[in-house]
């Protein structure tokens, strides 16, 4: 605790701005790899989509076979009761005998008909059903082809920044211990929430370098005094001289 009080305004001030430039080079070492990992990430919930949609397609024609199959069973005990009805039509022994077994052999041939419909329109769609798996199966093998070749892009840019961005992370590290806690919880908000993620930012021209906002001529002074953490009225971004901004750039 004894060390941290001992470190003056002005080294925070330094180490704060240090770690604002740290953080803009990370910033643009990550926006190498662009819209890489979003397009990855997209490209996996498709091909996880479209694989759910074959597997319940393959149920769809499973069903559908067993259908198929259950229907001609139909239609093969439809004839078997039609021959045997056929049969006892020569032993009948009366009108009445003849017209009942007349309108059973009627019954199992309506009964064969509407299976042999049935069949015919669970052959169109098991056709369709087949259709569409394998047209996923050739949009499967196309987003499995762009997955390959967007991961080894993105891979291949990871390794090319990662060295790079693991020493700026050190350093990072350093600068964020010299600066206190809540100077630098307060400056990571303020990144958070602007477009650019400046959270530090220079005066320039009488004006906040963020925001562009006009800075009174006493709160200058004091900005250059580094007595005390100043910061921007309009964005909150905390404000440095550029005699400050000049020492730790060189």
């Amino acid at each position: 605790m004894a060390a941290a009080q001992e470190i003056s305004i002005e080294q925070k001030l330094k180490a704060l701005y240090k770690l604002q430039i740290i953080d803009s080079k990370i910033d643009k070492l990550r926006s190498v790899r662009g819209e890489l990992p979003i397009e990855v990430a997209d490209l996996e919930d498709d091909i996880a989509g479209m694989e759910t949609r074959v597997v319940n397609l393959d149920a769809d024609v499973k069903k559908i076979d067993e259908n198929i199959l259950q229907n001609k069973a139909r239609i093969a005990d439809a004839k078997a009761l039609q021959k045997k009805y056929e049969k006892q039509l020569d032993n009948v022994k009366n009108n009445r005998e003849f017209e009942a077994l007349n309108k059973e052999i009627e019954m199992q041939g309506l009964e064969q008909q509407a299976a042999d419909k049935r069949i015919k329109n669970l052959q169109f769609d098991l056709e369709q059903k087949k259709v569409a798996i394998e047209n996923l199966k050739v949009d499967l093998k196309g987003r499995n082809q762009d997955l390959k070749n967007k991961t080894s892009e993105l891979e291949t840019i990871i390794i090319e920044t990662e060295k790079e961005e693991a020493i700026l992370m050190k350093d990072r590290e350093k600068a964020a211990k010299v600066a206190d806690d809540r100077l630098v919880t307060s400056y990571q908000r303020i990144r958070a929430s602007v477009k650019n993620g400046i959270g530090v930012a220079t005066v320039l021209r009488e004006s906040c370098g963020g925001c562009f906002a006009g800075i009174p001529l006493q709160r200058q002074a004091d900005i250059k005094l580094r007595k005390k953490i100043t910061v921007c009225e309009n964005c909150g971004r905390v404000l440095v001289d550029p005699e400050l901004a000049d020492e730790i750039s060189k």
